[in-house]
This record gives C-alpha cells, sequence and structure tokens, in this order.
C-alpha cells in the first residue's frame, strides 16, 4: 500500500520571500535601490569628476546641452601638495584636481610653445588666444619632439558631459551620480533614528499603559501636529548648524512618531496573548519580555514602515534643499539641483538641469514605494503564492 509523503514544513520566511520574489514591480523597485546604492557606495570612484562634492566647474562650459563634448587642455595645479591622495580618502570626500583645466577650441605646437584658441561658449565671454611653453605645460624641461608627444598624450583630452553642464559648468551626470549618496544616506539615517525611537517610545506605552501611555501619546500627537519642516527648522536653530549631517538628524527626528504609534498599537494586541502571560509566569523581566518577544512579532509592519519612511524622507530632504533649509552647496543634494535648475526655467539649459533630478527623485521613491508595497502583500499570509 503507497503511503503519500507529506510536504515539508516551511519557515514562514520561505513564504515571504517567495511572495516577494514574485511580485515583479517590487522587483523592479528592490533592482533600481540596490543600482542607486551600488553608485553610492563607490561614490568618487565611479565619477568621471570626482573633485569634492563634483564641483569642478568651468564657467566657459556652463550650460552645455546633453551629449556635449570639449577639448580640454590640462595644466599643472598651482598647489601641488594636495595632489596626492589614498584611494579611501578618494572615496570618501573626493580627490583635489590635479591640473588646472582650461577649455580650448583649437590649438597648434610650433616650436617650444603651444598656442591654443579659447572655447566660445554660447552664454559666457571667451578668454584670449594664449601661449604656453610647452615646458610649462608639461611641468619639466626636456626635447622640444618629447614634450609635444607628452602634452598631446596626457595634457590634451576630449572629454563628454553626457548629461550636460550647470550653471557652473560642472558636470551633471558626477553631480547626480554623487546626489545618490546624499538621498540615501538621509533616508537610512532618518530610518535607523526613527525606527530605534519610535520603537522605544511606541513600545513602553503600549506595554506598560495607564498614565504613562496617556503621557507618550499625548507627546506623539503633538509632534504630529507640527509640519516637519517646521521640526527642521525649530533643530537646525538648537543645533546652530545647517549642513548634510544636520539634515540627517533633523529628518529622522521628525518621522519617529509614524513608527511609534504603529508599535503601541501592535503592543497593546500583543501584550494579553499567551506567550506574554506564560513569560510573566515564569518571572521573565519585562524588558526581555519586550526586545526578545513582542518587537520580533511586529517586525513585518515595522519593515513596511521603514521603506515608506525612507521614501518619505528622501521627499523631505529634497523639499529642504529646494528650500535652502537641508543641504547646502556645494553639496550634490537632487534637491539642491532641482531648485538650481527651476531658476533657469525659460532659458534653453533649464528644461533638464529641472527635470534630471527631479526624475531622479521620482525613480527612487517610486523604487521604496514599490518595494514596501510588495513587502507589505507579502507578509499577508492570505496573498497568494501564484
Amino acid at each position: 500500500m503507497a503511503t503519500t509523503v507529506a510536504p515539508a514544513a516551511r519557515p514562514p520566511g520561505y513564504y515571504v520571500r517567495q511572495r516577494l520574489l514574485r511580485n515583479t514591480p517590487a522587483m523592479l523597485g528592490l533592482g533600481f535601490i540596490v543600482l542607486c546604492t551600488l553608485v553610492a557606495v563607490l561614490g568618487y570612484w565611479v565619477l568621471p569628476d570626482n573633485s569634492p562634492n563634483a564641483n569642478n566647474g568651468l564657467v566657459q562650459l556652463q550650460k552645455e546641452a546633453p551629449g556635449f563634448r570639449a577639448t580640454i587642455l590640462r595644466l599643472p595645479a598651482a598647489d601641488t601638495a594636495q595632489v596626492a591622495g589614498n584611494p579611501l580618502r578618494t572615496w570618501w570626500q573626493g580627490r583635489p584636481a590635479q591640473y588646472r583645466d582650461v577649455p580650448i577650441a583649437s590649438y597648434q605646437i610650433r616650436g617650444d610653445s603651444l598656442y591654443t584658441q579659447p572655447y566660445r561658449n554660447h552664454s559666457a565671454l571667451a578668454d584670449q588666444p594664449q601661449a604656453y611653453s610647452l615646458a610649462a605645460v608639461a611641468g619639466h624641461a626636456g626635447p622640444a619632439a618629447e614634450l609635444k608627444a607628452e602634452i598631446e598624450q596626457s595634457h590634451i583630452s576630449r572629454r563628454t558631459y553626457w548629461l550636460g553642464t550647470d550653471k557652473a559648468g560642472r558636470d551633471e551626470l558626477s553631480r547626480l551620480l554623487l546626489g545618490t549618496r546624499v538621498s540615501l544616506g538621509i533616508g537610512l539615517v532618518a530610518v535607523l533614528i526613527s525606527v530605534l525611537l519610535g520603537m522605544l517610545v511606541g513600545a513602553v506605552a503600549g506595554y506598560v499603559g495607564g498614565w504613562l501611555d496617556s503621557l507618550l501619546l499625548g507627546l506623539m500627537t503633538v509632534v504630529w501636529s507640527i509640519p516637519g519642516i517646521m521640526l527642521v527648522i525649530a533643530i537646525s536653530l538648537a543645533l546652530d548648524s545647517k549642513g548634510v549631517w544636520t539634515s540627517f538628524v533633523a529628518v529622522g527626528l521628525t518621522m519617529w512618531v509614524d513608527v511609534a504609534r504603529v508599535v503601541r498599537g501592535q503592543m497593546l494586541s500583543l501584550r494579553e496573548k499567551t506567550f506574554v502571560e506564560a513569560g510573566r509566569v515564569l518571572g521573565l523581566p519585562q524588558s526581555r519580555l519586550i526586545w526578545r518577544h513582542l518587537l520580533p512579532n511586529m517586525m513585518g509592519p515595522l519593515i513596511v514602515l521603514a521603506t515608506s519612511n525612507f521614501a518619505a524622507a528622501i521627499l523631505l530632504e529634497a523639499g529642504l534643499s529646494f528650500l535652502g533649509l537641508g543641504v547646502q552647496p556645494p553639496a550634490p543634494s537632487w534637491g539642491l539641483m532641482v531648485n538650481e535648475g527651476f531658476q533657469l526655467l525659460g532659458t534653453e539649459a533649464g528644461l533638464w538641469l529641472t527635470l534630471l533630478p527631479g526624475l531622479a527623485i521620482s525613480l527612487l521613491v517610486l523604487s521604496f514605494n514599490l518595494l514596501g508595497n510588495g513587502l507589505r502583500d507579502a507578509y499577508d499570509p492570505k496573498t497568494p503564492l501564484g
């Protein structure tokens, strides 16, 4: 007589992963987030312009269209003491310019001199024709033939600005890529602060109850009623600073109420469960009951809320930077870049300088929302696997 073998029991996490993997929009969003994270982690190592804050602006090349190509003459930098740098410092802070870049329209080498015609921009006055000695351009003396070959190989290059340049002549692609580090960094710090603070306040309020619950619930209501921008301004004034890290902390401190309200509600429903009563009978301390038994049972809603807060933090930072209250120039914040493009609307360059960072913000926020929706469905046991 044949016997049927029961299928092996699967842990709940297996079904969560299967539902998530079969959700195409969520996986597309996750893929874009992973791509942006990779760009943010690599940072200056993958930028065409790896100067600090991608701030190497050439005023002669300002407001050029995407796909623009320019001929660049690289002259020795005035301060050679800053040229050397290790890879880790380059990854974190960028690399100071090794050369002084000069856009040129054409050049000729006659004898021991280099004669250049300046690049004439549609929106900037051109410099006068210049003459340089070959030794000055190369940075050392030598036979004219050798210096000529070295200059043509190492000091004159064709540079492509795939996404054009902004009003300061900076590479738009480099600043757009580096902006992922600011946006994802603010989102990560804001989520960590909001989750940790919200879990602490919500867990204490929901588990202890009584007057402490009423007090903390009143605090949540007051903070909830204050606009996020006003809170950020107040926190910036209290810290007496405006900058990247201040924006990170300020945005995080405005988003903890969402987490606290969810944790409190979950805690009120879970604290009467049988396993909690059993823990009390066994004499387990309240802190262990909360952190080891209650909070792990609400990780699903917390993960979904964290992805939603991530998207909200990116939008809040972009709005603050657009208003001049967040990340300060020359840091490449997407909101700040939208503001710079907005100031040029009505000109030929205003459209793409506004559209490109705005599209980056929209795609990243959309990706987090799609992932959040996918996680919500994945943690719902009623969602079919097919």
